[in-house]
């Protein structure tokens, strides 16, 4: 930020913030460059999270939640009965309650200002916040997935719904701003995810080990990608997969790893305090997601250096991984092809080290400060 630019103040919001995850790490540390660079920022989560993560232990922006606790799952309602309980009544009682507290806290925070900007982190944030008193600031709307994903959930019609009364839309790359304007949101930039960190050095590739970086869920499709391990571990000796997340399927992915006979090579990390440690323990990073937008653990890797194998999910997966020059991309759910790239990785130290090299490269653009950069344009641009 140069010596003429103004101080603003921003609010980031999202429903949960707190988690591990790709959405909430970036807000966090977008929060955390732009109070660096001077901004009034608070981050504001709308539920606090069932596992948060300790984001930036020094924070140069405030944060805070406004329900008291997560929310409790409901029983489903099996009969008339049900639905007229009087348990079931108090509880939507005391809902309504928790709802009205946590929206008048909100609308409290942001009376505080005179103006400034909302940064919606998610369409459901969007969503939750529209019917509040908040205008006289102004809203951008981010979404970190992709438009395909966006098509097939509710997302898309919350987007259509909501975004076009905001400031700006911001997408993640440029065939998703397409999809969204043929969507008729008319205000789509796109703006990059900013990487957490990037590391003076390169990981050192040295290692027997690929890692997985996310929670640990059906959408991951870690099945497949601990099958293309066991299929690519024949024959290389020496070599593991370590997972880096928690979530429920771990039990029934253990017990896949040992039906196919790699349990002793298949390493569960849980969450990991230090990322840009873990990322330097590992030679491959892979990616079998179902469906991804733009996932921070390919950029995050390349930070470090670390070539990637991922299915070919998305443009956001494209733009990060060039393939043959910085990893190398597979059809989705093709896992005999997942493990054909990694055995080649595997068994080629050179090509590990030249693709870690390129990619470190071609994501040196989202390093915080030059998406700080954008950011800033991005609101002096709104102001004009």
């Amino acid at each position: 930020m140069t010596e003429a630019s103004p101080v603003r103040n921003v609010f980031f919001v999202g429903i949960d913030v707190d988690s591990m995850g790709g959405s909430q790490r970036v807000l966090h540390t977008l929060a955390q460059g732009m109070g660096e660079r001077g901004h009034r920022v608070e981050l504001i989560g709308i539920r606090p999270s069932l596992e948060p993560f300790p984001y930036n232990e020094t924070r140069s922006y405030r944060h805070s939640t406004l329900y008291p606790a997560p929310t409790a799952p409901k029983p489903p309602v099996r009969t008339v009965g049900d639905r007229l309980s009087l348990a079931r009544r108090a509880d939507t009682r005391r809902a309504r309650t928790e709802r009205d507290q946590a929206r008048a806290e909100f609308e409290r925070k942001l009376a505080e200002v005179e103006d400034g900007y909302i940064v919606f982190g998610s369409p459901w944030a969007v969503d939750w916040v529209m019917p509040l008193k908040w205008r006289h600031l102004k809203g951008i709307g981010q979404y970190h997935e992709s438009f395909a994903q966006a098509k097939r959930s509710a997302n898309l019609g919350l987007i259509r719904r909501h975004y076009p009364r905001l400031e700006q839309t911001l997408v993640l790359s440029e065939g998703d701003a397409v999809e969204f304007v043929n969507q008729r949101v008319p205000n789509v930039r796109v703006m990059p995810n900013p990487l957490p960190f990037y590391p003076d050095e390169r990981a050192p590739l040295d290692t027997r080990k690929i890692g997985a970086v996310g929670r640990l869920d059906p959408i991951k499709r870690y099945d497949r990608l601990i099958e293309a391990f066991a299929q690519a571990h024949k024959g290389r000796d020496g070599w593991e997969l370590h997972l880096f997340g928690e979530g429920p399927l771990e039990s029934q992915l253990r017990m896949a790893a040992e039906d196919l006979g790699v349990a002793e090579q298949v390493v569960f990390r849980g969450t990991a305090r230090d990322m840009a440690a873990a990322y330097r323990e590992l030679s491959i990073v892979a990616i079998s997601s179902e469906r991804e937008g733009r996932p921070m653990a390919l950029a995050e890797a390349a930070a470090c250096g670390v070539p990637c194998v991922s299915f070919d999910v998305s443009g956001g997966v494209r733009e990060l991984v060039d393939d043959g020059v910085t990893g190398t991309l597979v059809p989705p759910a093709d896992v005999p092809g997942l493990a054909t790239a990694l055995g080649e990785l595997m068994d080629d130290a050179d090509m590990r080290r030249r693709y870690g090299a390129a990619g470190r490269e071609h994501v040196a653009h989202l390093a915080l400060p030059h998406v700080l950069d954008q950011w800033e344009a991005a609101f002096t641009e709104i102001e004009r």
